[in-house]
């Protein structure tokens, strides 16, 4: 695996980051940083998502990548943002091997043992489980992952600091992706203090103690 999924499975948790205005990036990547949390997976849902990631891209030590990629036209624009990892909601066979091509992890959304069986068969090793607690959560997950042990999965949706913890401690879970830590409301009035302080205690579930401003 690369350099880039092996740092993510270090953090365990991937922020899910919906970016509205440009102005809010930089901020955000600051409370992130101050969090202990270096990554951010950003929605491409908003207009402004890929200058986002251009701005994440330029940050020493932030790892970003482009969430919500629904075809290789997607993909190619967070790419040439500076993407460093690529997250779909479904699985696209042409978006996967976009990613092969130019050596990016891509983490495509299964729901079924058929999905999770075409993206074992693609080459895929590592695949987001989405959206995991609609879909029945950890019970659920267990009896997909039971038929595929050389698959590891990124849980995500419904996912929250009292869960976070059963979904982690599956030994075929890579990491999760959440938003809790990181609702625009949360710093509608831009202050972003409480991203911070979701963001630490989030990293202390996982074993991770940040430094204090």
């Amino acid at each position: 695996m690369s350099e880039v999924h092996d740092s993510l499975i270090r953090y365990q948790i991937i922020p899910v980051v919906r970016i509205d205005t440009t102005a809010a990036a930089n901020p955000l990547f600051d409370a992130l940083e101050r969090g202990g949390l270096p990554v951010a997976e950003v929605t491409l849902r908003t207009p402004c998502a890929l200058e986002a990631i251009q701005l994440a891209a330029k940050r020493q030590q932030f790892m970003v990548g482009a969430g919500t990629v629904l075809n290789t036209s997607d993909c190619q624009a967070a790419l040439n943002a500076g993407a460093q990892f690529i997250v779909s909601p479904g699985l696209d066979e042409a978006v996967v091997n976009l990613c092969k091509q130019h050596g990016i992890p891509c983490y495509p959304g299964v729901a079924t043992p058929s999905e999770i069986q075409k993206a074992s068969n693609m080459g895929v090793r590592t695949v987001k489980f989405f959206p995991a607690e609609p879909l029945g959560g950890v019970n659920m997950l267990a009896a997909l992952a039971a038929p595929f042990h050389q698959m590891k999965f990124i849980p995500t949706g419904g996912i929250n600091a009292s869960n976070v913890a059963s979904y982690l401690a599956l030994d075929y879970v890579d990491a999760i992706g959440g938003s809790w830590m990181v609702k625009p409301k949360l710093y509608a009035d831009g202050n972003f203090s409480d991203v911070t302080q979701l963001t630490r205690q989030a990293m202390t579930l996982v074993g991770y103690e940040s430094s204090p401003d």
